[in-house]
């Protein structure tokens, strides 16, 4: 039963973890916020080329 105590009150892992889990919000977030702007994003530069493509004619 001490080895159970032990592996129960032993901490040394819970900062990676947490680390961890840090990481993978922000990821979610950050890939979640380049999906919605990736749209207008490529609509501008579809404009962009639009216009280049009409000046050089």
């Amino acid at each position: 039963m001490t080895k159970f105590s032990r592996f129960m009150n032993d901490e040394s892992g819970a900062t990676a973890i947490e680390y961890g889990l840090i990481a993978a919000i922000l990821s979610v977030g950050i890939i979640t916020v380049l999906q919605n702007v990736s749209g207008g994003l490529q609509d501008t530069f579809n404009e962009i080329e639009g216009n280049l493509g009409a000046a050089s004619n």
